[in-house]
């Protein structure tokens, strides 16, 4: 690709960028930091939203940002877990609010409805925890655990991909 072309590209893709960001900002109102939705991480963290985005790539940023909400969580109840049960700081519970701020946040960038958003969401959280009871508390999961969190991924995954009418 010589350099006109791709400096052809960069302009189409800027005009597209610029393009989808007023339509979509003209009928909404803005949350936190401006960002709404998905489509606004998808702008802010690769610099371009493409009109259709394929669904295996919606479900990878979806997964993502559930992860990123799930761990916020979890972390925001691990903290003052530590300085209640382990006799940590109990300054724990200054980062263990901001976490549970940011989680809050976090759940607010989906596009679907709220309920669903939470109902899907549980899935992820599942599957996080048990990374966490490995990674952290050290405790191996047993088959069972997997198959939990099979069930539960697969619930997710039709809560939140399935076709609405």
């Amino acid at each position: 690709m010589t350099a006109a072309e791709k400096s052809a590209r960069w302009d189409r893709s800027q005009v597209l960028v610029e393009q989808r960001t007023s339509e979509y900002l003209a009928g909404s109102r803005l949350r936190v930091a401006g960002i709404e939705n998905l489509e606004q991480i998808m702008l802010a963290v690769f610099g371009l939203f493409p009109p259709r985005y394929n669904l295996a790539m919606k479900i990878l940023i979806t997964a993502m940002l559930f992860a990123a909400t799930a761990i916020a969580e979890i972390l925001g109840c691990y903290l003052p877990y530590l300085w209640l049960r382990h006799e940590k700081s109990p300054w724990l519970v200054v980062p263990a609010a901001g976490s549970l701020a940011i989680f809050v946040w976090l759940l607010t960038l989906h596009p679907s409805a709220a309920g669903r958003v939470y109902a899907a969401y549980g899935g992820m959280y599942v599957s996080i925890a048990l990374v966490w009871l490995w990674l952290v508390d050290g405790v191996r999961p047993e088959r069972w655990d997997y198959v939990g969190v099979a069930l539960c991924l697969t619930g997710m995954g039709v809560i939140m991909f399935a076709p609405r009418g």
